[in-house]
């Protein structure tokens, strides 16, 4: 990712003649709105944009549970800038212009790393949600994937039907799902069920 499109399409270049897949983002906003989709190996970001900077990203990434392998790299390179980007979790920190070795070393190891530690994006994607869960809707998420009716669960927690069906709605909402099997199917992928 970087804010400068011949920089962009220079590297996609490099990566995709390394028979890596590459999707091209111009700024951050993009990458954290399609946090859900997110399904590579690795993120490779300028450490410079507009409005939401490398450091930014990698911070708000991490805040959301996405532990993906991010490789920074920057024209404007110091020892702070390359430690705090090591501290938010940054796998990599390289400065411009670089051969071209060297990007393409930075991200087969960060590739390398993530296969290794088994991490899964859609996995870390459903805990983030669910930790965004009020008390009560994990209460009600609970129940239903016990099968419990809105009466059923109403019951046990002392409210109405109705009010179930209302938390029903917004943990549905929230864990983007469409119906329970997929909430289910949800569950059972972040260890849930």
């Amino acid at each position: 990712m970087d804010d400068c499109a011949s920089v962009r399409e220079s590297t996609a270049s490099l990566l995709e003649s390394a028979s890596l897949t590459v999707r091209e983002h111009a700024n951050a906003g993009r990458i954290l709105s399609e946090m859900a989709q997110l399904d590579g190996d690795c993120i490779l970001t300028d450490l410079r944009m507009p409005r939401i900077d490398g450091l930014e990203l990698l911070t708000r990434l991490r805040a959301a549970g996405c532990n993906l392998p991010v490789v920074v790299m920057t024209g404007y390179g110091d020892v702070t800038t390359a430690v705090r980007a090591m501290k938010l979790g940054a796998q990599d920190f390289i400065e411009k212009p670089f051969p071209p070795q060297a990007l393409l070393r930075a991200v087969r190891s960060a590739i390398r790393c993530r296969r290794a530690n088994g991490y899964d994006v859609r996995q870390a994607i459903i805990a983030w949600r669910l930790d965004r869960l009020t008390s009560r809707e994990r209460q009600v998420l609970d129940r239903v994937l016990l099968g419990r009716t809105n009466r059923d669960i109403g019951d046990e927690l002392a409210i109405s039907p109705r009010t179930v069906e209302v938390f029903r709605a917004r943990l549905m909402k929230k864990m983007e799902c469409e119906t329970v099997q997929d909430l289910v199917h949800a569950a059972l992928q972040a260890g849930e069920a």
